[in-house]
């Protein structure tokens, strides 16, 4: 594992959340307002997705992460009237109900607009500013955390972890340039997002190499395909494989981790970061 240092990466400041990097993994919790989502969890039913979001607040998440259009493999997509209709209802009343803040999950800028307006104070972009540039002026006019994703969908990288960490760096300069303060970006290698299994796997394994980008980086590795290929389980089975990813993925240097489970990843969380990060007992 290589040396990890936090010392330049800033404060992000999230709603009331201060992100203060190195101290401490911080668990993003999934709420899918999505009937299709492909971890089994999403619902149609508004007070649901409110209630869900407030369970995981409980569970200990720092940030809850709210989504309207599925991301599995050959989803179907949603206008932005749709998902508007979705989220934003649900939002307002997280942002509203909860001392931890709202992430919105959508490469939509006419989503993210509407979103922030009632409440989210970050915006989590699968597409890494690909799908709709104007969603990183949207970040940078509402000072909101952004979260890019390298998406790689629709290409083919020969040389795999060189190649991806040009596109976020790609990304990256395009939210610069719109304006988005640097404190304010945080990367994610994109688990899952047009990856073969090996390639997932090297992600984990070499997640390190990506904090070349002098951005926090966030994992989500939660339920996902390649775990379920690996131990060949389903979804609702993939509770330990999660855990082992989300357990080497701080170890080699995720800030962030995106979960379902959230009571169980807090522990495990906590645990890593006691053996990453140091630990001290309440004696001492």
């Amino acid at each position: 594992m290589q040396s990890l240092s936090h010392d330049d990466l800033g404060i992000t400041r999230c709603g009331s959340l201060d992100l203060r990097w190195g101290e401490r993994t911080y668990i993003m919790g999934v709420v899918n307002v999505a009937p299709d989502s492909f971890s089994g969890d999403g619902l149609s039913d508004r007070e649901a997705a409110v209630a869900q979001g407030h369970r995981l607040a409980e569970e200990g998440a720092d940030i809850i992460d709210v989504g309207g259009e599925s991301t599995r493999p050959e989803f179907t997509p949603v206008t932005a009237d749709e998902e508007i209709r979705r989220v934003v209802p649900v939002v307002e009343r997280l942002a509203d109900e909860l001392t931890v803040p709202v992430s919105i999950d959508t490469y939509k800028a006419a989503v993210a607009r509407e979103a922030v307006a009632a409440g989210a104070r970050m915006i989590n972009d699968v597409w890494g500013l690909k799908r709709d540039p104007d969603l990183a002026s949207v970040a940078a006019e509402s000072s909101a955390a952004l979260v890019i994703t390298q998406n790689q969908r629709g290409a083919r990288f020969d040389e795999f972890l060189t190649e991806l960490i040009a596109d976020l760096n790609r990304s990256v300069e395009t939210a610069l340039r719109a304006g988005v303060d640097w404190r304010n970006i945080i990367v994610d290698p994109g688990v899952g997002f047009g990856k073969s299994v090996q390639q997932n796997l090297e992600i984990v394994r070499r997640l390190w190499a990506v904090r070349c980008l002098g951005r926090p980086v966030l994992l989500g590795t939660s339920r996902k395909s390649f775990i379920g290929f690996v131990l060949g389980l389903p979804v609702e089975q993939r509770l330990e494989g999660t855990s082992a990813t989300v357990a080497l993925g701080i170890a080699n240097g995720a800030d962030v981790v995106r979960v379902h489970d959230v009571r169980h990843m807090v522990r495990v969380v906590r645990m890593a970061d006691a053996v990453v990060r140091g630990w001290q007992s309440a004696d001492e």
